[in-house]
This record gives C-alpha cells, structure tokens and sequence, in this order.
C-alpha cells in the first residue's frame, strides 16, 4: 500500500514539481525491499524440509507494539524470523551506535536503521506474543542478504548474516530434540498467528512528507488510458480523451485519496476531488462503499482504512 500510494502521488504531481526525485527514489527503495522479500520466497518454495513446518511472509501478530516479519518459519520445535534486506553497496554493521552503512560506488555513504536491532526487536516481541499464550518455543534469528552481488565489508558481531542459498541449511541445522508442539497445538498457533495478522495502513503521502493537498491534481483517473478527468454520467463515467466508460472509476479514485490526502473524507472533499457538483450522488457513492463513518449531516466522515 505504500508503495501504491507512492505511484498514485507521482502521478498527480505536475511535471518538474520538487517532491518528485525524493518520491521517486522512496518507490524504488520500496521496490528493492518487495523485490528482496519476494526473492527469499522463491528461494524457500523450492527448499524441502524433512520436519513439519510452515512458512508464512510478511506476517504482522496483532500486539501492543507493531511488528512486521519478513518471512517466519515455524515448526513444533521452534521459530525462525529473517529480516530481508536488498541495499546495494557495500555494506557495514556498526554497533556503537547500531547502524547499517552502505558505501555506494562513487564513495557516497547511507546510514540506514540496523538491520540487527530490527530483527531483535521482532524476536523479543514474537517472544513475548507467544508468551501471552502460554506458549514457550525457542525463536532464533538471522539477516538475509536477498542478492550475494551485497558486498559485506563489516558483518554483524553476533548475529547470523545469510544469503538465501544458505537459509535452508541454517535452518535444517537447528537442533530438534524436544518437540514443543503437538500436531493439533502447532496447526492450532498457526492458526492463530494468521487469524492475528493485521495489515500495515501507512501513514497517506501528505502526511508522510508534509506536501499540501493543493499541489496535487484532482480527478478520476481512467484505467484505460491513465488520464485524469472522467465525467459522471447516470450510473457510470466515461473519459473525455478516450470515451471508455467505467462504471465503479470512482472507487479507485477514492482509495487513492485514502492513500495520497488523508484517512477521512468528508462530502465536499469527496465532490471537490471527483469532481461532481450535486451532493447526493456524492453522497450515493461514498455510501456505496461499504465505508466506516461518524458524525452528522455536512460533519460526517468516512474511513476506508482504519
């Protein structure tokens, strides 16, 4: 979603305007990251393991604190969480203070948070979720490097550094000689685990990076042909540069409102932004979206993502 909100904000930034270089290489950072995370995956898919196991990506457990695992590898003797990182350059991790810094080819230097705090962050919050349950599993952890072209000039002191091609035998390689789970109890937490996972909503564009909503062009954006401006017809809209008509344009448009302005829409920002004049069929349509709202009359919001 952060990145969907990245692509929609470029798109309705006019040519030239200041936030587009710094948008543009928060996308491809987030791209980098999804391209890591989806290269683990693939490595993982094709690893046979003789144990029971289960693999789950991207899995965020509902808890006092928000945490998101990359990949999590789970079995009835124990866990395994992999913080995937893809950051070209060559890369140090220093410890005083924790810190990722990457080198880039022209000798121009990135700090990054540490990859090692974030992974012990995740496992001591894992940790503490299980425990909530009543539930004790050793939980082990380890970095992964999504491409070995990484060049590591200062590994981590005590933490585990992996490429995928190594992350099965790091994990075939921990011991198993007490069973935790039972086959009912480890279905059972994963289960669970799933049923707990929350979704990230991240913060809209505007928010994020303090770009007013006026800079930003207003419309709905037809599919067919990517323009900006279709015109509200009874029951459908249709585009003035192409003539494709789409029935439901409006919907996207909204969630991209959702993602770019902020996380509430009131009627007159919803007829300002979709530009349509009348305020019932603005009306109509944000109730035809299955939407949260509070408030009365001309003071009522409505919330896509909570």
């Amino acid at each position: 979603m952060k990145l969907e909100g990245l692509l929609a904000a470029q798109s309705r930034l006019p040519a030239g305007h200041s936030a587009l270089p710094f948008l543009a290489a928060k996308q491809a950072s987030i791209e980098a990251g999804i391209g890591g995370e989806e290269r683990v995956a693939e490595v993982l898919r094709k690893v046979s393991f003789s144990f029971d196991h289960h693999i789950l990506h991207d899995l965020s457990p509902a808890s006092n604190d928000y945490f998101q695992m990359d990949t999590f590898t789970l079995s009835p003797w124990f866990g395994v969480v992999l913080e995937v990182k893809n950051i070209g350059g060559t890369l140090e991790f220093r410890d005083n203070p924790p810190q990722l810094v990457r080198t880039r080819e022209d000798g121009h230097k990135d700090g990054f948070e540490s990859p090692v705090v974030q992974l012990r962050r995740n496992c001591d919050l894992l940790l503490n979720w299980l425990k909530a349950r009543g539930l004790q599993l050793p939980v082990y952890g380890a970095v992964v490097l999504a491409y070995p072209k990484q060049i590591v000039a200062v590994p981590p002191v005590k933490t585990k550094l992996l490429f995928p091609s190594m992350i099965s035998s790091f994990i075939k390689n921990i011991p198993r000689q007490e069973r935790k789970l039972n086959s009912s109890a480890f279905q059972h937490l994963t289960d669970e685990l799933l049923i707990s996972h929350q979704p990230f909503i991240p913060k809209p564009v505007c928010e994020s990076f303090k770009l007013p909503f006026s800079d930003f062009q207003n419309g709905v954006r037809c599919m067919f042909c990517g323009r900006i401006g279709m015109i509200k017809l009874p029951r459908t809209w249709v585009c003035p540069c192409c003539d494709a008509k789409d029935h439901v344009a409006h919907e996207r448009a909204l969630r991209e409102w959702f993602l770019i302005y902020k996380r509430s829409i009131t009627n007159r920002e919803c007829r300002e932004f979709l530009g349509v004049d009348d305020i019932h069929t603005a009306t109509r349509i944000l109730k035809s979206m299955d939407m949260r709202s509070e408030g009365l009359f001309k003071d009522r919001k409505y919330y896509m993502f909570e």
